[in-house]
């Protein structure tokens, strides 16, 4: 039986390297494009609830975008109690022009994030009727002063309907330096980004930190009502918008510093709180696809490292052997996404301990559903 569990740990672990979109590469990189021969006009979107911490250095980085062509900013202010709107105001100091608006009373059915994108997009029809694009962005996303610009350049090169890059996360301290560079790794084995970016493959994803869309696919799918209620809603409207033509093509990448979170996640409550708000979600709330995934992460990240450290109890040299392999495998598919956070490589026999305490918080994040917290964001709670 050991030897069976240790082949089929080897199996899972050839599948991922070699027949799984290549996930694990991060090549998937915003790469500079020719400049298009007329810079169109773009609005970014910004939803916010209680962002004071980091709102005011977010509207700075936009305020300072080396962008070319006519750029405005609208900050759609859901109900914020700390002063969000009035630091951002202040913030908004130069070339490019800011507007901040209130968020009317969130209704039945509606997701806080997207219910103030929404309003943030009825409020830009009026003030931009002009605009291609409309960059939806986060309220703790900064941005590099070249990076709307490099991302136009792709979505007009490439006729790209949506165009998204995975920001870089905080990753300071014992634990986010820990979890962080396995978040993005997992994230990626969900939604291998070739294959979101092959516009003959049906599977579709997006970063919500950092998405520029063309308002006509927007259009086409009937705007945020379509994905209202989602909690994934970036992939939600990745998926959305991919579906509408065979032909649409959208691309996701990874950054180096073209987008960057400021989001504090030195807390393990942080982290645990960003991946138990929507894990179970991403199980469409069911109790059996949540009991495959405990066991697939058991059989995929733990049996192979646990049969090598229990060799001396069993003597079992086949087991051992796929084993062995098998964590060859993790290791060599992890380090390409330890390197792009700067970690050393002896780390990559740390992810099947990091993917235990995924696995934890997604068993939290069933929870919290069952006992009607679910979605918790924000003081509100998306049963």
């Amino acid at each position: 039986m050991l030897t069976f569990i240790a082949f089929l740990s080897l199996a899972a672990w050839g599948w991922l390297t070699f027949l799984h979109g290549r996930f694990w590469r991060a090549t998937e990189r915003l790469k500079d494009a020719p400049a298009p021969e007329s810079w169109p006009e773009i609005v970014a979107i910004i939803p916010a609830r209680d962002e004071a911490e980091t709102i005011g250095e977010v509207i700075a980085a936009h305020m300072a975008a080396d962008y070319p062509g006519k750029f405005s900013v609208i900050l759609a202010d859901d109900g914020s109690t700390d002063g969000t709107a009035e630091i951002a105001t202040a913030a908004a100091q130069g070339v490019h022009s800011f507007e901040s608006i209130s968020v009317p009373e969130l209704p039945e059915g509606w997701s806080g994030k997207l219910w103030a994108v929404h309003n943030g997009l009825a409020r830009a029809r009026e003030a931009a009727p002009g605009a291609k694009y409309i960059l939806l962005t986060d309220a703790d996303i900064r941005l590099a002063p070249d990076t709307l610009a490099r991302l136009v350049a792709k979505a007009e090169n490439e006729n790209l309907a949506l165009t998204s890059l995975m920001a870089k996360l905080d990753a300071r301290g014992p634990w986010a330096s820990f979890l962080i560079p396995a978040f993005i790794y997992f994230f990626q084995k969900l939604y291998p980004f070739p294959r979101a970016n092959d516009a003959d493959d049906n599977l579709a994803a997006a970063a919500g930190g950092c998405m520029l869309v063309r308002r006509n696919a927007l259009d086409a799918i009937g705007g945020m009502e379509t994905i209202k209620g989602a909690l994934i809603d970036d992939c939600a409207l990745a998926k959305a918008i991919k579906d509408t033509t065979p032909s649409t093509k959208i691309w996701l990448g990874l950054t180096d510093d073209e987008a960057v979170s400021q989001r504090d996640n030195q807390e393990l409550s942080s982290i645990w709180n960003m991946v138990a708000r929507t894990a179970y979600a991403q199980l469409h709330y069911s109790p059996l696809l949540l009991a495959g995934t405990v066991a697939g992460m058991a059989l995929i990240y733990l049996a192979a490292p646990l049969i090598i450290l229990t060799f001396f109890a069993c003597w079992n040299f086949a087991a051992l052997f796929y084993a062995v392999i098998a964590c060859a495998l993790m290791a060599y598919t992890y380090w390409p996404t330890l390197k792009l956070y700067d970690r050393a490589p002896w780390e990559a026999a740390l992810l099947p301990v990091a993917a235990a305490l995924y696995t934890a918080m997604t068993v939290s994040s069933a929870l919290r559903h069952w006992q009607g917290q679910g979605g918790q964001w924000k003081g509100r709670t998306y049963s």
